[in-house]
């Protein structure tokens, strides 16, 4: 199980440098973009994403 998981946190560490990697510009651009959202809306965007890796998961289980 504890393998799963670090193999898991590695795949999410490489998939989420693609895009800095890629496109350093567009990932600037987004995160200013974060700053101007309220706390409601990272949460809310946070919670879908949450449920998503959590039904994903369920799918592939």
């Amino acid at each position: 199980m504890w393998t799963e998981l670090w193999i898991a946190i590695a795949l999410l560490l490489v998939i989420e440098g693609i895009i800095p990697f890629l496109s350093p510009k567009t990932m600037r651009q987004a995160l200013v973009s974060m700053l101007s959202l309220d706390d409601n809306a990272l949460r809310v965007s946070g919670l879908v994403s949450m449920l998503a890796g959590v039904g994903l998961l369920y799918i592939l289980r």
